[in-house]
């Protein structure tokens, strides 16, 4: 809840930028109309970060449910072929081989990738559905006692953060999806209308859905229970549900494969963007001419993330998502207040209501679920900024277009 409320803020702010601003970039075009070129810079190296990132880390995720239901058919993969190094395997085979066949699918076109998308999504919900039926016969409340067992926030002696901030700022990974929506914004038919519409609608489905999900997955068995790639199956599995569980990994790698397609179109979008400006090498900006979409950038990423998937744990992913997605949110509600301020007439067709005070609240609220994440996290997500300044003054500035 904490982390939705904060969402919400953010969310209305892209709303506002989605409509009067506009473009592919998504948080990268919006800094760029409100703060100009360098804070563009610094944001779209960000979602550079943010975007690969996430896919990589649901990767992993999908691969847990994809070798739970091989296994449960009696075809379960090698343990060293399902953990990368850091866990005593080799590779996460199934989290590379997934980005791969998206890949593939982003190359061939958009079209097809959201007709598959469409089908994905529908078998998504149908397994929220199944698992919601499910818990509901089997809660137990004596696993909410004590409800929140950390507190608000605390740490531990090895360094690591606890409790429900904590939680939050973690729990940003859930919320991308409505970032994701607003790097389409250049390819809707009728923008000012479908990408507020879009946006807000994102955000009050995700926030609903997980937390009747979390509310129900904690109910049902203990949250110790639920340190694993795959929770929501293995939950099913520890009450004896055998058959639910089995349906409901089956929609939840539908359901995760929709989520990896969204973020890594998006990603390719963005460099796009960024490449269409100048900022990055005109590589990137090149399109096929027979399928209208990115495939140098396309191949790139994919090759990338699938490295990152296969060998680099979960818990690292999710955190350098979480500070880059709450980073992006902050410079999106700053960029609102700005606008407001030095093009008070640009024309709004969705408006925030309450003045500048819902922005402000998104900046602080965002701002302070960062201050949360682990200390290593900030020192990383630090030397991924560090590394595009150097960028930045080496190339992006004497290349840019705004600059020519």
């Amino acid at each position: 809840m904490a982390a939705g409320i904060a969402c919400a803020f953010a969310a209305l702010c892209y709303a506002e930028l989605a409509a009067a601003v506009g473009g592919c970039g998504s948080a990268y075009g919006y800094s760029y109309a409100a703060f100009g070129e360098f804070i563009a810079w610094i944001i779209g190296w960000d979602l550079i970060l943010e975007y690969g990132v996430s896919v990589a880390a649901v990767a992993n995720g999908w691969s847990g449910y994809f070798n739970n239901a091989l296994t449960a058919i009696g075809f379960g993969l090698p343990e060293a072929l399902t953990k990368g190094p850091h866990m005593g395997g080799i590779v996460n085979l199934p989290a590379v081989a997934i980005i791969m066949i998206l890949m593939g699918l982003l190359i061939v076109g958009v079209k097809q990738s959201a007709r598959l998308n469409a089908g994905m999504v529908f078998v998504k919900l149908l397994a929220i559905t199944i698992f919601v039926g499910v818990a509901l016969f089997h809660i137990n409340t004596a696993n909410w006692t004590p409800f929140a067992p950390f507190g608000w926030f605390s740490t531990a002696e090895d360094g690591t953060t606890h409790g429900i901030l904590a939680g939050a700022s973690l729990v940003f990974f859930a919320y991308v999806g409505f970032d994701a929506v607003s790097t389409a914004v250049g390819e809707a038919k009728n923008p000012q209308r479908d990408a507020p519409i879009g946006i807000i609608a994102s955000l009050v489905f995700c926030t609903v859905i997980y937390i009747v999900v979390s509310g129900l997955l904690t109910l049902v068995v203990p949250y110790t229970e639920l340190n694993v790639s795959s929770p929501v199956a293995h939950a099913l599995q520890l009450i004896g549900v055998t058959w639910a569980s089995a349906l409901v990994a089956t929609g939840v790698i539908a359901g995760l494969t929709t989520v990896m397609l969204v973020l890594y179109y998006g990603l390719t979008r963005i460099l796009l963007s960024m490449a269409s400006d100048g900022l990055l090498p005109q590589f990137f900006a090149a399109v096929s001419k027979k399928t209208h979409t990115p495939v140098k950038n396309t191949v790139i990423c994919g090759v990338v993330m699938a490295v990152m998937a296969g060998m680099l744990p979960l818990g690292i992913l999710a955190e350098l998502v979480n500070i880059g997605t709450l980073a992006a949110f902050v410079l999106v509600c700053g960029g609102v207040i700005v606008l407001r301020k030095t093009k008070p007439d640009m024309p709004r067709p969705f408006k925030m209501p309450f003045g500048v005070v819902l922005p402000i609240l998104g900046v602080l609220s965002c701002g302070a679920l960062i201050a949360f994440l682990p200390l290593v996290t900030h020192l990383r997500f630090i030397g991924w900024l560090a590394v595009g300044l150097v960028i930045y003054f080496i190339y992006s500035r004497q290349h840019s277009r705004l600059a020519a």
